[in-house]
């Protein structure tokens, strides 16, 4: 998929795809909102506002508030390519909570996750 196109997917069409990949493995909307908050810097309400809003990924990575200095820290395969080779900065953003998600549905404990 041409990145541009990607950019103007709605952030809020993409959560229920995640949240759907999370619940089924048996974890919960509260782990992966904690994910998301704690990569992006959004508080829950502001993560909640970001999805009222219809804001594309390209806005919602923009204007996250505080993207967590550990996540670098991600690493690993994410369809094949290396999230830390990643060259475009929202790209590899959206590779690196690709990479958490999946991560969260395999069972990998919170604190790992969170990279604590």
């Amino acid at each position: 998929m041409e990145t541009g196109r990607v950019y103007k997917i709605i952030f809020g069409s993409v959560y229920p795809h995640y949240l759907k990949k999370t619940e089924t493995k048996g974890r919960t909307k509260e782990e992966l909102d904690t994910i998301i908050c704690w990569l992006t810097g959004y508080s829950m309400e502001q993560l909640q506002s970001q999805m009222d809003k219809r804001v594309d990924l390209e806005t919602f990575y923009n204007e996250a508030p505080d993207f967590h200095p550990n996540a670098s820290k991600i690493t690993g395969v994410v369809c094949g390519v290396r999230v830390e080779n990643i060259e475009d900065r929202i790209i590899q953003r959206m590779r690196y909570l690709d990479k958490l998600i999946d991560e969260l549905a395999k069972g990998r404990p919170m604190e790992k996750i969170l990279r604590q």
